[in-house]
């Protein structure tokens, strides 16, 4: 590891995509090369347990939240086991049938404290999570995509609304937006953009997860013009729907097209699953100003997951400048 001081560190994302960015972080955090961990969360899911909460309740879909507090949780058997009881769904066949009680626990406290970040600062203490999880917006969002390839004639686009539908999508996805489009940011947020020297972009459902972030103008803002260097972690294969057909390359210029003054420093992705397209990638990646890592980051079982222990070692990797 390097001998320079610990780094302070903001992640964007959802799903298991931040679950396995997080995983890899809270590794640098136990040892000591990253001393301040911050996770910025999508809030726009519409599906599963937390679409039924955020429906019932008007709330923050708590779901991407819960995930990026379990991934932050301590080693020891009391902080293990509260990650397990987060994340457990009832089976059953009644109402209770798919909750999760994570959620449950989540929108509890956002009732009790009324305030969104002091109620996931108290369940990270429960949990003695390496890190803070903050939601991106105080509001919910709900994301609308302008797909190609619904209807008769292949190039007319179709609004579709959902970060569920538009996930799942068998069309190509041209572009996405938010609604409300200038939502209200968390102020924790900007302000650990502010105090950054790194934020990692990716992996994770790039157009319902990821770029999110590029599309609130306040939080774009703060991302571009951040003294902190940008790590844009590219994902191991495409995704059926959502990226189908979009090879590494594609989903960066994706990125550039919603934010055309993001500027990445590098460009992190797995060298088995790039192949033969590395030298076009690194053209790529150089065309926008930034640097190529490509790493083994991929589980050992060949499954399309970034291996936490790994992913780690190229954080490491980068932010020592090696």
């Amino acid at each position: 590891m390097s001998d320079l001081r610990a780094q302070s560190v903001v992640a964007f994302g959802g799903g298991h995509g931040l679950f396995a960015s997080l995983s890899a972080l809270r590794l640098l955090v136990d040892d000591l090369t990253v001393d301040d961990l911050t996770a910025v969360v999508t809030v726009a899911d519409n599906g599963g347990s937390s679409g039924r909460l955020r429906g019932e309740f008007g709330v923050l879909p708590p779901g991407d939240l819960r995930m990026a507090l379990a991934a932050l949780c301590g080693d020891d058997t009391w902080d293990v086991t509260w990650s397990r009881v987060l994340q457990h769904r009832f089976a059953g066949e009644g109402e209770m049938r798919g909750h999760v009680v994570g959620n449950l626990l989540i929108v509890s406290l956002w009732e009790l404290l009324g305030d969104h970040v002091d109620a996931l600062d108290w369940i990270g203490r429960l949990l003695g999570a390496k890190g803070r999880v903050l939601p991106m917006a105080l509001t919910p969002m709900v994301i609308t995509a302008e797909v190609a390839g619904l209807l008769d004639d292949p190039d007319e686009l179709v609004t579709v609304r959902g970060q569920v539908e538009v996930a799942i999508t068998s069309g190509s996805i041209s572009s996405i937006a938010l609604e409300p489009a200038d939502p209200t940011v968390c102020p924790q947020a900007l302000e650990a953009i502010h105090a950054a020297d790194w934020m990692v972009l990716g992996p994770g459902s790039w157009f319902t997860s990821v770029i999110p972030h590029l599309m609130i103008p306040a939080l774009r803002e703060a991302i571009v013009t951040s003294v902190a260097r940008l790590i844009v972690v590219l994902n191991l294969e495409e995704q059926p729907g959502e990226t189908h057909g979009l090879g590494p390359g594609d989903h960066l210029a994706a990125l550039i097209v919603h934010a055309p003054d993001l500027a990445p420093a590098v460009v992190l992705a797995d060298a088995r699953c790039i192949g033969d397209e590395a030298a076009a990638l690194e053209r790529t990646v150089a065309s926008y100003g930034a640097r190529l890592v490509l790493a083994d980051v991929m589980a050992d079982d060949g499954t399309p997951r970034h291996d936490p222990a790994k992913l780690a070692a190229a954080y490491a990797h980068i932010m020592s400048g090696d």
